[in-house]
């Protein structure tokens, strides 16, 4: 008689064994795979909320410094608006002084035998018309004019001679420039 083996449920049981093993690393695997695919989806959704976090903070930083940008341009807006404001007002507090010595240049300039019958001025362009007893009346006062501190420059443009109630006159238009000794003195100084 020879001796059999079986080895039928020893290959069954190590077959099903092997299976257990494969199905528990299989389990495990998928454990651990789900376990990695968590953290990795837990830190970077904790990532992405931070920068969201801080991408809001920055949003609210910018739309505050804008309403200051706002502010400063409004400030520098009425700061150019003073400043011309001043300028304009100093510039009239400059030029007060100097329409008084304008008309004591007309007075003390004046010649006898003539008279002024307007002045018009338009910026430093003054016009005066008048009345002389002669030309040579007119010719000095062109001179007196010229010499004067305040006024310079005349030009005469019209002179027509009349006769007014058997007097011989000369009508006369002359142009000439106001000046302000005081600021020239100023700029050559350079104060």
């Amino acid at each position: 008689m020879a001796i059999q083996i079986n080895l039928l449920p020893w290959r069954e049981e190590l077959r099903k064994k092997r299976e257990r093993a494969f199905y528990g690393m299989l389990a495990a695997s998928l454990l651990a795979g789900a376990g990695v695919w968590l953290v990795t989806h837990t830190e970077l959704n904790g990532r992405i909320d931070y920068q969201q976090n801080r991408n809001e903070f920055l949003t609210q930083e910018i739309a505050r410094l804008d309403e200051k940008i706002v502010e400063i341009r409004e400030l520098e807006a009425t700061k150019t608006k003073l400043i011309a404001r001043m300028g304009v007002i100093q510039k009239l507090q400059q030029g007060r002084p100097q329409i008084v010595h304008l008309f004591h240049q007309f007075v003390a300039t004046l010649p006898e035998g003539l008279y002024l019958t307007s002045i018009n001025q338009q910026g430093s362009q003054i016009t005066v018309t008048g009345v002389a007893e002669s030309n040579a009346r007119v010719s000095n006062y062109m001179e007196n004019l010229d010499g004067s501190q305040w006024l310079t420059d005349p030009d005469l443009n019209v002179i027509e001679v009349s006769d007014h109630n058997g007097f011989r006159i000369s009508n006369f238009t002359l142009a000439v420039k106001q000046t302000n000794p005081t600021a020239t003195k100023n700029a050559k100084e350079g104060t």
